[in-house]
């Protein structure tokens, strides 16, 4: 009896569909069947359903007026239509084993001359905020610094201390910036912050700043990075900030959060509540989360102004928190070296993130993946599972000193120290393929009013 191969008789663009329905592993296992099967399962198209399904799925929905996600690297590829789709499944599939191995190269940024207190990155750019009064603009793929805005409070480089004493995982190879010359200023000094930059954000064409001189200065990336206006509504450090398309919250040591308009400038709310310093705060929507050394975090209705949620935790303050992007789930940690996970709509603790043995300072989700990453005074830097709670990545020593920031990506984390260092944890360093997860063009998020004038103080 002849054997007959009823996908045979089927049209190539039929097979193609029934093929593409396959997880990776079956349709590598169907291309062994014959020639037409490989011929078919090598193609793109195939490969970008099997891609798409496996890693685009995890994306959750964005929303409304958000302006964090849309600008990180999701690891999927360009907007193009033409991508070898098979080589970023490889790549990706690669990425996450380094991940679970805890692989990675260090890559040292250095230019700032003291502590280095805030992050935000993407795949063509790093912006942090440092003690020495200025914010600097690092390229991600050459590791220099483009740009300095503000005039530093040092004239001169400081000793950078030696790193000793790692713990864990260390790097499969370590990679040093071309340390920072002194630069010469435009401007005047009192167009720039007169104090330490503690926490900024940015997107496509707005930045914010906030300093411990009380004050948050504006600037519209599109024109070089100016400033455009001086806020302040604060009588202490800002602490931390982050804004919508509408809307910019702040932070502060003086116990109080702030709500007020992106395009203007002009104080909406003053949410009161919290006894003791507000280190942190997130936004999505009309709610935001804040988290105090009072021990509370709290979760406020912005239309309102009024507090409609508690989340104390065990034992003392709280310093960092971070709001899932669908608004289900709250982090937070602080002094008592836990993390905690509390379901926003019920207030429940959800669990407890065990492993630092001292103060978190920082956390950070990419609800994509599935990862937390944490960043404490014991010089550590942590990534978790989300699902699990079991940590992935512990990686101790990697600076000299406290960690203060920590970021993540599908691909990296990056973390800022007291030391001054700014440290690329990266996991697709030198990876083949990784290249092709980069997003080189962007989708068009329309326009945002920043409200550019000259700098109001």
């Amino acid at each position: 009896m002849a054997r007959l191969d009823p996908f045979g008789l089927l049209p190539r663009e039929l097979l193609t569909d029934i093929l593409s329905r396959l997880d990776a592993q079956s349709l590598i296992y169907s291309a062994l069947v014959c020639r037409q099967w490989y011929s078919v399962a090598r193609d793109d198209l195939v490969w970008k359903s099997i891609f798409l399904k496996e890693f685009q799925s995890q994306s959750p929905t964005i929303p409304e007026n958000s302006t964090d996600f849309p600008i990180r690297g999701q690891g999927l590829g360009s907007v193009e239509a033409e991508q070898d789709w098979k080589g970023m499944w490889r790549a990706r599939k690669a990425l996450h084993q380094r991940w679970l191995d805890s692989h990675a190269a260090a890559i040292y940024l250095e230019g700032h001359y003291d502590s280095v207190y805030c992050v935000q990155f993407d795949e063509d750019k790093i912006v942090t905020g440092s003690r020495d009064r200025t914010v600097r603009v690092w390229n991600t793929r050459t590791y220099k610094c483009t740009k300095t805005l503000g005039v530093p409070s040092k004239n001169h480089p400081i000793n950078l201390p030696s790193l000793t004493g790692r713990s864990g995982r260390r790097p499969f190879t370590t990679v040093f910036s071309q340390q920072y010359k002194m630069e010469s200023y435009d401007g005047k000094p009192d167009v720039y912050h007169v104090g330490s930059i503690l926490c900024l954000q940015y997107d496509d064409e707005l930045m914010v700043t906030g300093s411990s001189d009380f004050a948050c200065i504006m600037w519209d990336i599109k024109d070089d990075w100016k400033p455009i206006r001086r806020v302040r509504h604060h009588t202490a450090g800002v602490l931390d900030v982050c804004f919508d398309t509408k809307h910019v919250v702040s932070c502060s040591k003086d116990t109080t959060v702030c709500l007020w308009d992106r395009q203007t400038g002009d104080l909406i709310h003053r949410l009161l509540g919290h006894r003791g310093p507000v280190n942190a705060v997130q936004l999505r929507g009309t709610l935001a989360v804040s988290a105090s050394g009072d021990g509370v975090a709290k979760l406020w209705n912005l239309i309102s102004g009024t507090c409609v949620k508690e989340f104390p935790s065990k034992d003392r303050g709280m310093a960092c928190v971070e709001f899932s992007l669908d608004s289900r789930a709250i982090f937070a940690g602080g002094n008592d070296q836990v993390i905690y996970q509390f379901d926003a709509s019920t207030g429940e603790l959800i669990r407890e993130m065990q492993g630092h043995s001292g103060l978190v300072r920082s956390l950070h989700l990419d609800s994509v993946n599935g990862r937390l990453a944490s960043g404490s005074y014991d010089n550590t830097v942590r990534a978790y599972d989300i699902h699990t709670g079991e940590a992935i990545v512990q990686l101790g020593g990697w600076t000299a000193s406290w960690i203060l920031s920590a970021k993540l990506d599908y691909r990296r984390i990056v973390a800022t120290s007291q030391d001054s260092r700014i440290v690329i944890i990266d996991f697709g360093f030198q990876l083949p393929g990784a290249d092709l997860l980069e997003r080189r063009q962007r989708p068009n998020l329309g326009s945002v009013t920043t409200g550019i004038g000259r700098l109001r103080a």
